[in-house]
């Protein structure tokens, strides 16, 4: 019998909980809107409490909103941090589901563990280093660096980076409201909303939209080829679901490194290179499958 694991795939918006083994086994999933932290984390709760079949889960994994405090050795491991969402900030998520279930917890950001679903049974399978960016209502990065997510003094804010913007070409302000035109003010969703007055999905591919958000897509990306080296970029999200940005990101991108890079990877197969998510929208309760997968292992691992 598979060992079945609970995955909790935690937006802004809503929740996406599962039970299951991997993908093939899905066993039960729900969603629900994310309201107060009581109230939202007492229906994961039920949920996981109500499923499984008489079959006990083995370990719980959280994909959560941010920031948070990913770092097993701080005292303030599993909380969501200093978040603008009401209610939130401070609250000790992964330590309230450890208390009521009983079981290992794993605990990072959504984006990280989306990169963990996609390299466990998704676009990066085989691979040991790689970026997962989704490209939505906000840009978030998620890496795996040497099989291992990537930490540091919190977890990667990607999304954050500074890229080249010409303020005569595009004189938009940018969107966010901490860095203004950052990478994710100057090319997340309500950015292109804002700068041409109409949502992104709504704007014809032969639109002078798509160039600028190529572009500006293709600066970040290039960076993080530099900085990282990952073996594949993932991009996700709902801007990404315009299937003609991808020819338009992966051309600029050769632009934009010139060759420097000498690897085939980007010279030669670059369709393979920078790819959609294979798990599509199921990437992040996928990865917080796979979680909670590495935790109960790890939690073997540290009582042999």
């Amino acid at each position: 019998m598979k060992p079945l694991y609970g995955g909790i795939e935690a937006g802004g918006t809503k929740f996406v909980c599962a039970v299951a083994s991997g993908p093939d086994d899905i066993r039960a999933e729900e969603r629900f809107p994310t309201t107060t932290p009581e109230e939202t984390i007492a229906r994961a709760l039920a949920f996981f409490e109500q499923q499984g079949g008489g079959q006990a889960i083995q370990a719980v994994g959280i994909a959560s909103f941010g920031p948070i405090d990913p770092d097993p050795r701080s005292p303030t491991f599993g909380y969501v941090t200093n978040t603008p969402k009401p209610h939130w900030a401070h609250t000790d998520f992964a330590g309230a589901v450890r208390r009521a279930l009983g079981v290992p917890v794993g605990f990072d950001t959504d984006v990280n563990v989306a990169a963990l679903g996609e390299g466990r049974w998704g676009a990066a399978q085989g691979l040991d280093t790689f970026i997962y960016l989704t490209i939505g209502t906000g840009i978030g990065g998620g890496a795996v660096i040497n099989g291992e997510l990537a930490h540091g003094l919190m977890h990667p804010e990607m999304g954050h980076t500074r890229i080249p913007h010409d303020w005569q070409a595009d004189p938009f302000p940018g969107s966010c409201s901490v860095h203004g035109d950052c990478w994710e003010g100057l090319a997340a969703g309500p950015a292109l909303e804002a700068r041409w007055k109409q949502r992104g999905e709504t704007l014809p591919p032969d639109h002078p939209a798509w160039a600028l958000e190529a572009d500006y897509l293709a600066y970040g990306v290039s960076n993080l080829v530099l900085v990282l080296s990952p073996q594949r970029v993932i991009m996700g999200g709902g801007v990404m679901e315009q299937a003609h940005l991808f020819p338009m990101v992966r051309r600029r991108v050769q632009e934009i490194l010139n060759g420097y890079v000498k690897s085939p990877a980007l010279l030669e197969e670059i369709d393979s290179y920078i790819v959609p998510p294979l798990l599509g929208n199921r990437a992040g309760v996928l990865g917080a499958i796979a979680l909670a997968e590495r935790a109960a292992q790890r939690a073997t691992a540290q009582r042999a």
